[in-house]
Formats: C-alpha cells, sequence, structure tokens
C-alpha cells in the first residue's frame, strides 16, 4: 500500500491524473471557452427535460397518442438517463471528458433531429430513448470539465456560474416551448438543441483541453491505483460496470414497462406480471453485482452511512411527487384550463425563480441549525404545496388558483435542495464525494420515472371511475358510450364522439375535463403523502448535527 502511495507521490503527472506530456493549461484563456461549452451542452439537457412536458398536449393531438405513449416520450428518455448517467460519468474519467462529452453532445443533437423529423409516436419514443443515451453521456462531463480544469480556488466561482446560467436555461426553456409550441410547431423545441450543438463542439475542438482520471479509484478500499504506461492512453484503468448499467437499465425499463402497459392491460394480464417480475429480479441483481465488484458503478458501502441512506430515500419520495406534478400539471393547464401554452411554460415560473433566488440562503441552513431541521421542515412545506394543487377546480384566475401552490411548493422546494446536497455529501469521504452526488443525482431522475409510470395507473383509475358516474348523470346513451371506450386512454385529450349533439355535446366535454380533474387532484393527494414520507425519513435517518459547506450542484 505504502508503495503505491509513494509511486504516485513521485510521479506528479499521475497525482494530476493526466497524461504525462500535457501542458499546462492557460485558464485565463480557456476558462471561458470551457465554461461557455459545459453551460451550453448541459443547457441542452436541461432544456428538453423540461421543454418537452409543455408540448405534450399538442404531442398528443398531432400524433394521435394514447396517454400510454405520452407517457413513454418521457419515461424513453428519463430511463436511458437515469441508468447510463454514472457510466457516463465513468467513461469520460476513463477515455477522456472531453471525448466522451463531444460523443454526448452528437449523438444528442442526431437524436434530436430525428425526434423533430418523427412522423408518428413510436419514432418519436426512439429517438428520444437516444436522447436519453446521449445526456447519459454529456451530463457528467459538463461538470467533470470544469473541476479537472479550473484550479481549486478557481473552481467554486466556476461551478457557480455553471450553476446560474444552467438555472437561466431551466427557466427559460418552458417558456420558450411554449411560444414555440404555440406559434410555429412542437417539433422546433428539439431543432433549437442543433445549433447549440454545433457551437459547443467547435468550442470544444478548438479550445478545451482534453483530460482523464489516470488513477481510478478503488471504492472497496478508497485507494488509488497506479497508472500503467504501458497502455493506451484510452484504456480505462478499472473496468468500467457494464453488467450493472446492463441490469439496472434492463431493471428499470422492465418494470416502468409493466407498470405502464398496465393501463391497457390491466394489472393481473401476464405480460405485465412477466414485465414487473423480471424488473425486480434484474434490479435484485443489480445489487448483487454491485455489492461483488471491485469498482461498482453504486458502491454500497456507501449506504452504511444512516444520513447517506436517510437523504437517498428522501430525494426517492420529494422527486417522485415533484416529477408527477410536471407531468400531469401541463394537461391540466392546456386541456382543461384553457391556457396557451406559452402561458403554460410560465406557470411555473415563480417555482424557478424561487429556487434560484433561495439558494444561497438555504445553503446556510446546514451550518446553522444542522441537516435534520431544513430537511424536515422543507418537504413538509413542499406538502402543504401539493395539497393547494389538490383544490382548484374548472377556470378561476391563475393567481387565485395555481400561483398560490406553486409559491408554496418553490419555497418548499428551495429549502430542501441546497441542504440536501450538502448533506448527501457531507456523510460520505471526500474521496467518495463525486459517486455520491452522482447517485443522488440518478435517484432523483429514477424518481421521477417511476412517478409517472405509478402515478398514470391511479390517474387512469379515477379518471374512468369519475368518467363514468358522471355519464350515469347524463343518461348517456350506450351507443354514443361505446363510441367513447377507445378515447378514454387520451385522458383529458379524449374527443367528445359526433354522435352527441348539441348541449349533449358540451356536458359530455365537461365531464370529461371534470373527471381529469379528479384524477390530478388524487394524484396531488399521493404527492402530499410521498412530501411527508420523505420529512419522516429526514426525520428518522439524517444526523442532526452541522454538516460541511459544499459547492457541488443540486440534483434539481
Amino acid at each position: 500500500m505504502a508503495g503505491i502511495s509513494q509511486q504516485l507521490h513521485n510521479d506528479k503527472t499521475q497525482l494530476a491524473g493526466e497524461p504525462a506530456a500535457r501542458p499546462p493549461i492557460d485558464i485565463k484563456k480557456v476558462g471561458p471557452w470551457i465554461l461557455l461549452a459545459t453551460i451550453l451542452g448541459s443547457s441542452m439537457v436541461f432544456i428538453d427535460s423540461s421543454v418537452v412536458n409543455v408540448a405534450l398536449p399538442r404531442l398528443q393531438t398531432d400524433l394521435n397518442a394514447t396517454a400510454t405513449q405520452v407517457q413513454w416520450v418521457v419515461e424513453a428518455y428519463a430511463l436511458f438517463l437515469s441508468a447510463l448517467i454514472l457510466v457516463g460519468g465513468s467513461l469520460g474519467d476513463s477515455f477522456g471528458r472531453k471525448r466522451i462529452f463531444a460523443i454526448g453532445i452528437a449523438l444528442f443533437a442526431a437524436a434530436s433531429i430525428g425526434c423533430g423529423f418523427s412522423q408518428n409516436v413510436t419514432q418519436l419514443i426512439v429517438t428520444r430513448a437516444l436522447q436519453g443515451v446521449g445526456g447519459a453521456m454529456l451530463t457528467p462531463g459538463s461538470l467533470s470539465i470544469i473541476r479537472a480544469a479550473f484550479p481549486a480556488h478557481q473552481r467554486g466561482r466556476a461551478i457557480g456560474m455553471w450553476s446560474g446560467f444552467s438555472a437561466i436555461t431551466t427557466v427559460l426553456g418552458p417558456l420558450l416551448g411554449g411560444w414555440l409550441v404555440q406559434y410555429a410547431t412542437w417539433r422546433w423545441i428539439f431543432f433549437i438543441n442543433i445549433p447549440l450543438a454545433i457551437i459547443v463542439l467547435i468550442v470544444l475542438y478548438w479550445r478545451v483541453p482534453e483530460s482523464r482520471n489516470a488513477r481510478a479509484k478503488m471504492y472497496g478500499q478508497g485507494l488509488p491505483l497506479p497508472c500503467n504506461h504501458s497502455h493506451s492512453i484510452i484504456k480505462p484503468s478499472l473496468p468500467l460496470d457494464w453488467l450493472g448499467a446492463l441490469l439496472a437499465t434492463i431493471g428499470l425499463g422492465s418494470l416502468v414497462y409493466g407498470l405502464i402497459e398496465s393501463n391497457n392491460l390491466g394489472l393481473s394480464h401476464p405480460l405485465v406480471l412477466c414485465m414487473v417480475a423480471l424488473g425486480i429480479t434484474a434490479l435484485v441483481a443489480f445489487i448483487f453485482v454491485e455489492s461483488r465488484l471491485r469498482a461498482p458503478m453504486m458502491p454500497l458501502l456507501l449506504f452504511h452511512s444512516r444520513t447517506f441512506s436517510g437523504t437517498n430515500l428522501l430525494t426517492l419520495m420529494l422527486y417522485a411527487a415533484l416529477g408527477g406534478t410536471l407531468f400531469f400539471l401541463p394537461f391540466n393547464l392546456i386541456l382543461v384550463q384553457g391556457y396557451s401554452p406559452t402561458a403554460a411554460g410560465a406557470a411555473f415560473l415563480p417555482f424557478t425563480l424561487l429556487l434560484f433566488g433561495l439558494s444561497r440562503w438555504s445553503g446556510g441552513l446546514v451550518n446553522r441549525y444542522g441537516a435534520k431541521l431544513p430537511l424536515v421542515i422543507g418537504p413538509l412545506i413542499a406538502a402543504v404545496g401539493f395539497f393547494l394543487f389538490s383544490l382548484p377546480g374548472i377556470g378561476g384566475s391563475y393567481w387565485t388558483t395555481f400561483f398560490p401552490a406553486v409559491v408554496v411548493l418553490g419555497i418548499g422546494m428551495a429549502t430542501t435542495i441546497a441542504p440536501l446536497t450538502t448533506t448527501v455529501l457531507g456523510a460520505v469521504d471526500d474521496r467518495y464525494a463525486g459517486i455520491a452526488s452522482g447517485i443522488n443525482n440518478a435517484v432523483a431522475r429514477v424518481a421521477g420515472l417511476l412517478a409517472i409510470a405509478v402515478l398514470s395507473i391511479f390517474v387512469l383509475h379515477a379518471f374512468n371511475s369519475s368518467l363514468d358516474s358522471r355519464l350515469n348523470a347524463l343518461h348517456v346513451s350506450p351507443g354514443v358510450r361505446q363510441l367513447l371506450e377507445a378515447q378514454r386512454n387520451k385522458l383529458a385529450g379524449a374527443q367528445v364522439p359526433a354522435a352527441a349533439h348539441g348541449t349533449l355535446h358540451a356536458a359530455m366535454q365537461h365531464a370529461i375535463a371534470a373527471a381529469f380533474v379528479d384524477s390530478f387532484h388524487l394524484a396531488m393527494w399521493i404527492g402530499v403523502g410521498l412530501a411527508l414520507t420523505s420529512a419522516l425519513c429526514a426525520f428518522l435517518l439524517v444526523e442532526g448535527k452541522p454538516t460541511p459547506k459544499t459547492s457541488n450542484p443540486t440534483p434539481f
């Protein structure tokens, strides 16, 4: 052990984690270009994570998609992004951060072109999955490049600039997407990635230096490995966890597929049961494999910390509630409340502004009060926000219906996010900070992935139950009801059959809208329960002592 440490101490280039022949970086010249490339590259992922939700109602109409197919437009992207994001970071460390970042940008741009030209919903789902693969390659690389290029005394400011501009793109994404959907076409929400990708690729190869980790961590022992100079510089110093990535993808994909298809086939259908069983089996196998590997993508030893386990459980529950809200809210606003796509994109603007404006204040809460208090109070406030979303019916001013819910939820999440990230990183040794942050990021994305699949089951059941009772009250004839059956799986996008005329047509349209509002209220009540559960996780598992400050980004 001492020999390894002494060898690394004597070899300065290996300590830096770079090839021996690499010239020093003039950060004054390349720093702004590095920030430009990483900010624009990560912005593509942030924009496509938020902008697509605003376009979903128009997508459903233009492509004649069912609610299940619309779910897959979101889930296909989230699935591969969630399952492969840790592998993406390992690829960058091993093969070159700039190289993998560039490949991710190129793949994301090519997939975006495919999304924009999709002629049916199946093509869109496939190309969205490719976007997720590209996003998993470029997302970890943006911060890794900054961390490797900037010296320690400038790194915090650089990451702060990256976080600030990323927050701005998160704010502008839904607004821009709503405007494009309303005044142009939903296809342009994908085409806007192309000029961004071209700029990033040019800057990458013109100004951004390559970097890689020549001393990958042995997570089981926390010791650096020696670099063998006889190996090619693109050969990884530790084998990548491809088996773990494959099992995670199969597990999450099968589980989500089974849950989503249960809306069409029923929970007791053999295909649904087989896919759910396959998903659970693959995820159990994933845990087993991760416990046996020398360099797993998810080191299980980190979960020996109660605080680390508690914060990730909190993340899973709270982000599941948030993910369900972000998915179903645009359908309520556009198809039921009659908002324009632009107005729907702006409806959540106060939420993002609160996250941005309160992040500095909330970041100091852990130092002042310890980790437990803000991580209990924040989710409790968020629970009140989800409750407020369950109150509005059909109609009314935005300022008295959805605005209070957006503001309260924003305050709750702003109170939670910065302390959550600080606590996650403070719960593990410094050498595990990167992987701990990556795991928490992946958990947040998996939460949204599973939430949409699970909540959709409850939403569809509540929608059908409410619609049936309302149609019974209207005394709709069996023939008209039979024609409506094929439209039920579109939820709020269901069209009233042409056989219904006059006042019956208007009454049935109102019944569909009211039934969706009822199902939306149920989803928000589930969000209340998830937020309260996340507060309970913090209360029972998170330690109350202060955790060291960090400048690492949040999973949101």
